[in-house]
């Protein structure tokens, strides 16, 4: 194996790179990146690069000195078409025809559109790139009218930065709660809270039908209107309604995919020469109990870790623990697990001092925990979780009993 091509430059396929040559692969390997920019992580788009306590440099994985010293044949702003299995090749923009003999598939996603008319107004952004951080950015002035549609982890991360800078904010969510998919009721309700406490507007089972532009003496805004009649009038417009996998490539090439690439544990797709990682993977997950396809910080960094591991022939790494986080209105939050419908929850702590653990029990066992600002007690709930030892739900809500001691 002479030939490693990484078909894209995000978290994933960073990774992948590096941990190849620090486990000593010498051979020629190409990544190629859709974006001018070296790798970088995601999270601090919708927090403090947007709000613009960051610089876009910070959020690199690596030092420049340390990515040139990979020794890469890295094709910043290309873009693949077409991938020739027969021959083990792809086909770039340009013309160009990259050989390989293994193939990682690390192409990410790319925001969802609303099938609505207005979705390419200039006052409409969405938030995936550093790019659309710069432009969303500088759309966001103090006084301004943001209206966020989607309610989701970015939606409400966007909203709570934008609100921090001296704008008035909407949230528009389709959906009977927020962030329905990712976490139970009860937290849905904390968040709705959290946000109403300080001020942002959360209307929920809203559908979007339009959007169209609104002229004023001083500038020009935009008239969001709802499936009821409503009408919503704002500055700017930013839609977060989920990620749709870059799997474009895998599917034309005749790979086996259900909303993203399907893999084994090994990140190996059905093409025994062909694997995928990160937010385009769905991979076996012990803690899911299926495949998933999991878009975080975490499991793009873990992948790309693991898979360039396999490619040479590595022993695979069982996923960790699923973890993400977020910070909204100065308040920590983090969720361990994967939530499943029907689970018996349990509070813990104080919801209105923002200090607080929500366990997620199946069958007497602790899956899953989101915590505020207790970053300790996350720690213990990570091992309970890990442990699958069955728990007494009393002594999870009192807060004397401590949890070290369960």
């Amino acid at each position: 194996m002479k030939r490693i091509v990484i078909l894209g430059g995000g978290q994933a396929g960073g990774w992948a790179a590096h941990t190849l040559r620090s486990e000593g692969f010498d051979g020629t390997l190409t990544v190629v990146g859709e974006e001018p920019h070296p790798p970088y992580e995601r999270p601090p788009l919708s927090k403090a690069v947007l709000a613009g306590r960051a610089q876009p440099e910070s959020t690199h994985l690596f030092p420049p000195d340390v990515w040139a010293g990979l020794n890469l044949d890295w094709r910043a702003g290309a873009r693949a078409l077409r991938i020739a299995r027969d021959a083990r090749t792809v086909q770039l923009a340009d013309g160009t025809a990259l050989p390989y003999d293994r193939l990682l598939l690390a192409t990410g996603g790319r925001p969802r559109r609303l099938p609505v008319p207005g979705m390419d107004l200039p006052q409409v952004h969405t938030l995936r790139t550093l790019d659309d951080a710069r432009r969303l950015g500088d759309a966001l002035q103090p006084g301004g009218r943001l209206l966020v549609i989607g309610g989701g982890w970015i939606g409400l991360e966007v909203a709570a930065t934008a609100h921090a800078q001296g704008l008035s904010v909407t949230v528009v969510e389709a959906r009977p709660r927020l962030c329905e998919r990712s976490v139970p009721a009860e937290a849905s309700a904390l968040l709705r809270a959290l946000h109403a406490r300080h001020g942002v507007r959360v209307l929920l089972g809203s559908q979007v039908e339009a959007i169209t532009e609104a002229a004023t003496e001083t500038a020009t805004g935009v008239t969001v209107r709802l499936q009821d009649g409503s009408l919503l009038a704002g500055d700017t417009v930013v839609v977060g309604v989920g990620l749709v996998p870059n799997d474009e490539l895998a599917r034309e090439a005749g790979l086996a995919c259900a909303d993203g690439v399907c893999v084994d544990a090994e990140g190996r797709s059905s093409d025994a020469d062909i694997y995928a990682a990160g937010d385009v993977a769905r991979a076996p997950n012990p803690w899911a109990g299926d495949a998933v396809r999991l878009e975080s910080w975490q499991n793009a960094q873990h992948q790309g870790i693991a898979v360039a591991r396999a490619l040479l022939g590595k022993p695979a790494e069982a996923p960790p623990l699923p973890w993400f986080w977020s910070d909204q209105f100065g308040v920590n939050l983090q969720v361990y697990g994967v939530y499943r419908p029907g689970c018996h929850a349990v509070m813990r702590g104080r919801p209105d001092e923002d200090r607080f653990l929500l366990f997620h029990l199946h069958e007497g066992r602790v899956i899953a925990a989101l915590g505020a600002n207790a970053a300790r007690d996350m720690r213990l709930a990570r091992r309970l979780i890990e442990s699958g030892q069955p728990v007494d739900p009393a002594a999870l809500a009192d807060p004397d009993r401590p949890l070290n001691r369960l």
